[in-house]
This record gives structure tokens, C-alpha cells and sequence, in this order.
């Protein structure tokens, strides 16, 4: 406990009597400081026990006192101990008045009794709450370090330490989500800061965060969010609630737990890289054509995997952050960790991709949707480049398949580039229409160069050639069809044609040069402008 302006007046050896602010005495007592200075303000640091003989004050001017007490009130000091017996018999009215009008502790100080032995008591009261602090700390640190250690692990810690503060705690993965709470209600509680967990490690550098009452939630805690792991990038956060600010024995248990949160998180870390370059070897032998013996070499960590249907996920960022493709590789593993599903993940080793073999249907597909979505949500500008990342999703393979699953993951990827979108499933192009594909600067480029004699003819007046070429390729080379169409004789229309084939230098009965000018087109927008 804290030392307090009671505990110094119920002393025993002070003999300290209270003047005013009896109903004041449990304000903690950080120090006790003796000063005769008119202004001792520009000394004080807030929280002191002020002892004064008044040799250089007129104790008996009531203005004066009162710009003195308000002085002291205005700095923090927390009470005025004035001795009497030294330059005042009697403490004076005029500064018992204004300490009680400012609503001051005012403590009279007997003759007898040193100020030393008054700063003594303070010094040695400190001393030993810090003491008890310390001590406490460090018993915090041993209780935390045993639950580290359990089989439980981090959830442990976590309940351990929420039972210590006297509040609540929770931990979160590298994607925001909650991993563990304790007490159990504040499950519910720590997942409405998983954004502000998310947003915290997502800001290189910066030691923690503190949510006060209002900013956290409705129930009014004081919340702060410590990231784990290295200042660059930071590998998840811990989140502790309370209804007051840590004292410093609940200071050193919330750095303890730290410490030893980022040393598991670190410790998996290594774990999941040596996964990794195991992983990566099971994907040469499944593209070189070897699955038995990437079966082999899954053994128990990914051979389930490769029992049941996949797919392949391919991703690049899309702009010059390559650290999205880690919090998606975060996002899927965790998705998976969660759900009980192997999954095997290849980064590249410049880091600007990331290939992906997760089970058909389950619980990391559905996580790198849902990324991919928020992605979207957050687009910065339409088109290519706009989505932080780009993702190719493959039909559900088998281990002989998996180099055609590569490819079609590939193709995926390339369309989800061209049209800006953060993911494209090769399902999703082999089911629909060819023409989205033309939508693409290339393509239109090549289109409005194919057409372009044609517009300008047709733009001196002279004829509407474009228009009867549609008519014509849209009927299938029936003339009758097409000039009705056009409302021309087709006499009309055999003439036109054979004006096209002279402006283009193409014969019209070069079934490749029918398809070229169909799709030039469908993916034309216009008539291109003039030099």
C-alpha cells in the first residue's frame, strides 16, 4: 500500500496533528520535501508533504496566504506540514483559512518533532512500498514464467497474468484475432479492439498503445495494447484491461509477460521457418512431376494435405508492399491452426510472392477470400495496382495434377493484375465469357489500330463500313440477314465489303481474319483519335 497522508498523521513518534482536511488523509504521499522559499512551486514535481516554519512568508496576510495555498494546490502538493514553535507559536488563521477554502491538508508540525525524522518516515514508507513492488514483480515473473511453460502455454500466461492485474487480458495473432482471453467474459470484450490490434502492428516502431475510458469500450477500461516480437514488424499484441494505471509490481508483470510471449512467438517463428523450406522441397517434387515422393517427404506435418483435394493459391502485392503477403500468410495460417487443416506455404525468397496448397473448401481458402475482400474494400484507386495484393486461385487438383493446379493458379493471377481485383479463381474464368479478358489497354490498343482506316473512312461521310462489317460477321456472312439488318440493299452491303477488304488489305474469307475483326469490335472504344 501506498504511503498516505494517515499513515504519517497516526505515526506514533511524529505526534502530527490535522488541522484541515481531515476528510483528505488517504491522498498517497510520494515525497516529503521542506522548503521556506515564497514560491516553492518551480521545485515541486507533484505529490509531495510541504514542511515549512514560514521564516520567509507573512503567515498572518490572508491574501498572500491565499495565493500561497493556491500556488501549492496549482503545483500538486498533496498536504502543508507547518511546524510551530519556530517563527509561530500557533499555526495563523489567515493559512489555516485559505488551506481550507482550497481545500489543502493542513498538518501542524510540534516542536519536538525534526522535519528529518518526518522525511525519514516518508523515505523509509517509500522505500518499502517499492520494495513490496519490486518484490511482487518478481513473484509475478515466476508465477508468469511456470505458466509460460505449461501445456497450455500462452493461453496460460495470459489467465495468470489477467488474474494478477486484477482485470483482464487477452492475446492477439499477427491478424487482429483474439487467440486468448481470461477472465472468460473478456472474450467478447477483446474482440471488439481486434482493428486496434490489427492497426497496432501494422505501425513499425511504436512501443504501445493506451485506450482510455470511452476509447477502449462501453465498460470504461483503461486498455493498453503491447506489440510482441521485433519493432519492425511485430508478430501479435497483447492486450491488458483495467479500471486503474499500473502500479509498478502490475508494470513489471505486464513487461514479464511480454518478454516471454515474444520469446514463444519468436521460438514458432523459427519452427515455422524450418516448415517452410520443408514445405518448399514437397513443392519442387509435386511441380517436378514426383508425387510419391513429395508424399514421402510431407510424412505426418503435410501428408493429409495431399490425401483429399486442394487448391493452389498464388499472390503478389500489388503496389511496392511486400509485407502484405506476410499478413496474408499470417491470415491463412492461422485460419488453419485454428480449423486443424494442413496447409503449406512457399514465400519466395525476395519475398514478392507467395504459392499457397490448402485444402479444397476449408478454413485457409475461406481466409484468404475474406483477405482478399478487405483488400478490395480498401482499394486506393481503380484498376490495376489499385488492391494491396493479387491473388490466383486454382480448381480443386491431387498431387499428379499439381504443376497444371501452378498453371492455372498462374493464369489467375495474371487476369487479377490486369483487371485490379485482389483475387480471380481459374473456375471463375473458365466459366464465363471470353470477353472480359479484352478488357485491357493491350487489347484495345491492337483493336482501335485494327479498325482505325475503317473509322476514318467512315468519318469522311463516305459510307458506314464499321457498322455493316458488325452486321455482316453478327450474321454469320449471310447477306440477305445482314443488309436487311442495315436497311441496305445487298448489293449495298457486297460492295462495302469488298471496300473493307481493299481499306484493310484483308480477305474476308480468312476465317482468322474474321475472328481478329469480330473481337477487335467487342473491344474497340471507338473511333480512336486523330494524330
Amino acid at each position: 500500500m501506498p504511503l498516505t497522508l494517515s499513515s504519517l498523521v497516526h505515526h506514533s513518534s511524529l505526534k502530527l496533528s490535522v488541522l484541515v482536511g481531515e476528510d483528505r488523509l488517504d491522498t498517497p504521499v510520494r515525497w516529503a520535501h521542506v522548503s521556506e522559499l515564497a514560491d516553492p512551486v518551480p521545485w515541486m514535481d507533484g505529490g509531495e508533504l510541504l514542511l515549512i516554519t514560514a521564516m520567509k512568508i507573512d503567515a498572518e496576510d490572508p491574501d498572500e496566504m491565499r495565493r500561497y495555498v493556491r500556488r501549492l494546490v496549482g503545483a500538486g502538493v498533496v498536504g502543508l506540514g507547518f511546524a510551530v514553535g519556530v517563527t509561530y507559536d500557533q499555526v495563523p488563521p489567515a493559512l489555516v483559512d485559505a488551506a481550507r477554502e482550497a481545500g489543502l491538508p493542513l498538518l501542524e508540525v510540534p516542536r519536538r518533532t525534526p522535519f528529518l525524522a518526518i522525511t525519514k518516515a516518508v523515505s523509509a514508507a517509500v522505500a518499502a512500498d517499492q520494495y513490496r513492488a519490486v518484490t511482487a514483480g518478481f513473484e509475478a515473473q515466476r508465477e508468469l514464467t511456470r505458466a509460460a511453460l505449461a501445456p497450455e502455454g500462452p493461453a496460460a500466461l495470459v489467465a495468470r497474468l489477467a488474474a494478477h492485474l486484477g482485470g483482464w487480458a487477452a492475446l492477439y495473432d499477427a491478424s487482429g484475432a483474439v487467440v486468448a482471453a481470461a477472465p472468460d467474459w473478456a472474450a467478447r470484450r477483446a474482440a471488439r479492439l481486434s482493428a486496434d490490434a490489427a492497426r497496432l502492428r501494422e505501425r513499425p516502431g511504436l512501443a504501445s498503445v493506451v485506450l482510455g475510458p470511452g476509447d477502449a469500450d462501453e465498460e470504461g477500461d483503461r486498455v493498453e495494447l503491447q506489440p510482441l516480437g521485433p519493432a519492425r514488424r511485430a508478430r501479435g499484441v497483447l492486450a491488458v484491461g483495467t479500471a486503474a494505471p499500473l502500479g509498478t509490481a502490475e508494470r513489471y508483470a505486464v513487461n514479464s509477460a511480454v518478454a516471454l510471449l515474444t520469446l514463444t512467438t519468436e521460438r514458432s517463428r523459427a519452427l515455422q521457418d524450418a516448415e517452410q523450406r520443408l514445405a518448399a522441397a514437397v513443392l519442387r517434387m509435386l511441380l517436378a512431376g514426383e508425387p510419391e515422393h513429395a508424399r514421402a517427404v510431407a510424412g505426418e506435418l503435410y501428408g493429409g494435405l495431399l490425401d483429399a483435394p486442394f487448391r493452389v493459391l498464388v499472390a503478389e502485392p500489388g503496389g511496392d508492399d511486400a509485407d502484405v503477403l506476410g499478413a496474408l500468410a499470417d491470415a491463412v495460417e492461422n485460419a488453419a491452426s485454428r480449423a486443424a487443416e494442413p496447409v503449406l506455404l512457399v514465400p519466395a525468397e525476395d519475398g514478392r510472392r507467395l504459392t499457397v496448397l490448402a485444402p479444397d473448401g476449408g478454413a485457409a481458402v475461406a481466409a484468404c477470400g475474406e483477405y482478399a475482400r478487405a483488400a478490395e474494400e480498401r482499394r486506393t484507386a481503380p484498376g490495376p495496382g489499385g488492391c494491396a495484393v493479387a491473388v490466383g486461385l486454382s480448381g480443386p487438383t491431387g498431387p499428379g495434377a499439381a504443376a497444371a493446379a501452378c498453371r492455372q493458379a498462374e493464369q489467375a493471377l495474371s487476369v487479377a493484375r490486369r483487371r485490379g481485383r485482389a483475387l480471380v479463381e481459374h473456375e471463375e474464368m473458365a466459366a464465363g465469357s471470353v470477353l472480359p479478358l479484352l478488357a485491357d489497354d493491350a487489347v484495345r490498343a491492337f483493336a482501335d489500330g485494327t479498325l482505325r482506316a475503317l473509322y476514318e473512312h467512315d468519318a469522311t461521310g463516305r459510307g458506314d463500313l464499321v457498322a455493316s462489317l458488325h452486321a455482316w460477321l453478327s450474321r454469320h456472312g449471310q447477306w440477305d440477314a445482314a443488309a436487311a439488318d442495315l436497311g441496305v440493299h445487298r448489293h449495298t452491303l457486297r460492295y462495302r465489303m469488298r471496300r473493307v477488304e481493299e481499306i484493310l488489305g484483308r480477305s474476308l474469307d480468312d476465317p482468322d481474319a474474321r475472328m481478329e475483326l469480330w473481337l477487335a469490335l467487342k473491344a474497340t472504344s471507338g473511333p480512336p483519335a486523330r494524330d
